[in-house]
């Protein structure tokens, strides 16, 4: 599972058959890039497991595949990575089986590890509040402060935030259309505070940022500037938003991502229904927000223990 295992050369039929269901999983479900280049990741790891030690993948027992995660195991690879090496694993003998590649699907028994759960960092709602007021009055930090104020508005990713084009902003109806993971549209409303703010931003500080040279002008569609006018990356955002934390003295582990979990976790401690933070975090299953039930219970049972007198 390591980028060296993965630069290995494997048998070419082995290569190809990966290959075939990589390009299925991308037409049948749509998966990311990442997902699916970390899927590849791990198919070609057990291919060069499986050949050092006189196997293939079309020839695995289920043995062979329990003694692959009891590798992986004794040389401490996290649950997390191993829970998805048995999907990947998984899912790769139902299509061998599915295309009559395979009769039998050798991991047909194999159980991922327990994971225990993990639950997101959360900002309080005042550290967020420090947060915010950071940015100052420049267009950069105009533009900074129009990022922040829609991540925590809308609970965005923070590829769907960077990502963000001008025709996906509609201020009059005070929404942004997103397109999700799996390619899945929705629309997502912007509270008053936010189009405050990008309001400001578009009148003061974007057509700064972009500048008025032809090499920005066929980048005009971008709502966040960064360099030459192209989108901002992932990583030059999180730089900014360590950057607010630094200087507004927030000492919480901090990342783009924790403004999302701050979003879903504050609307839920303020009554806000779980299928609806659902919706607007753009998960398909409702089991990945139920987690922001625990950080919820969790903090009110703090509050509780603080101010409730014979708690």
């Amino acid at each position: 599972m390591s980028n060296t295992t993965n630069k290995q050369p494997i048998d070419p039929g082995a290569e190809k058959r990966i290959d075939s269901y990589i390009d299925t999983l991308w037409l049948e479900r749509g998966l990311s890039k990442n997902t699916l280049e970390a899927y590849r990741r791990d198919l070609r790891a057990l291919a060069v497991y499986l050949t050092a030690h006189n196997s293939g993948l079309l020839t695995a027992s289920y043995a062979d595949l329990v003694d692959r995660l009891g590798a992986l195991a004794l040389a401490r690879v996290s649950p997390r990575s191993q829970a998805r090496l048995v999907s990947s694993i998984k899912g790769f003998y139902r299509y061998c089986v599915r295309e009559n590649l395979l009769v039998v699907d050798p991991s047909a028994q194999l159980s991922p590890p327990t994971l225990g759960r993990v639950l997101p960092k959360v900002l309080s709602e005042a550290q967020v509040e420090q947060l915010l007021a950071e940015p100052g009055t420049s267009p950069l930090e105009l533009r900074d402060k129009a990022m922040l104020e829609l991540m925590y508005a809308s609970g965005l990713r923070v590829s769907e935030l960077v990502n963000l084009s001008m025709p996906q902003l509609n201020l009059r109806q005070g929404a942004v259309r997103v397109m999700g993971k799996g390619s899945k549209e929705r629309v997502v409303p912007v509270g008053e505070e936010a189009l405050h703010y990008l309001q400001m931003y578009l009148s003061k500080g974007r057509q700064a940022l972009l500048g008025d040279s032809e090499a920005t002008a066929a980048q005009s569609d971008v709502l966040f500037p960064g360099r030459a006018g192209k989108a901002l990356s992932r990583q030059a955002f999180w730089y900014r938003v360590k950057f607010y934390a630094n200087r507004a003295g927030v000492q919480s582990a901090i990342s783009p991502h924790v403004l999302r979990h701050a979003f879903a976790t504050h609307l839920l401690n303020h009554g806000a229904n779980l299928r609806v933070v659902q919706l607007l975090l753009g998960h398909s299953d409702l089991s990945t927000t139920q987690i922001y039930t625990h950080v919820a219970s969790q903090r009110l049972q703090e509050l509780h223990a603080k101010h409730h007198p014979r708690s």
